[in-house]
């Protein structure tokens, strides 16, 4: 009978932690990298887009991912003028939402899900609640509209 226990306690915890990773995996065409990610774009001369996400906990977060940044149109498009990255705040992995912390703290992060526009350089350019543009299309054209703001300047 203990035995049946164990097994069924180690069965209970596998499947709880492949349910919480599910949220905690990458976006096709995302990074997780912010350092890497200002390094690339310093090489290929892009901006840089990072997302800040609780994406197992925040609605707006869950709702972007969904219908947003999945979204192999949206990513192919955003990836000629910007390197993608995400910073995952998730409850379900405490090491990732530590890990990202410090990103959190640097940029003065006060909601969920905050996105940042970095130039070639590292040097913040604009920064809005991802969830005032819930399309594609709208989130597309801010941030092109964001990109030529910034050369305007």
């Amino acid at each position: 009978m203990m035995k049946a226990i164990t097994h069924l306690a180690a069965f209970t915890l596998g499947a709880a932690a492949l349910v919480g990773s599910a949220f905690a995996t990458t976006l096709e065409g995302w990074s997780t990298d912010l350092e890497a990610a200002f390094k690339e774009a310093k090489e290929k001369d892009k901006a840089v887009l990072v997302e800040f996400t609780g994406s197992d906990w925040c609605p707006p977060c869950i709702a972007m991912r969904k219908n947003v940044f999945s979204k192999k149109e949206f990513v192919e498009k955003a990836s000629e003028n910007y390197i993608l990255v995400e910073l995952d705040f998730p409850k379900g992995d405490p090491e990732l939402k530590k890990k990202n912390q410090p990103y959190a703290k640097k940029y003065e992060i006060e909601g969920y899900p905050t996105v940042i526009l970095f130039d070639s350089d590292g040097k913040e350019f604009t920064r809005f609640f991802a969830s005032r543009h819930p399309t594609v299309e709208k989130f597309l054209a801010h941030i092109e509209k964001a990109l030529e703001d910034k050369d305007l300047l």
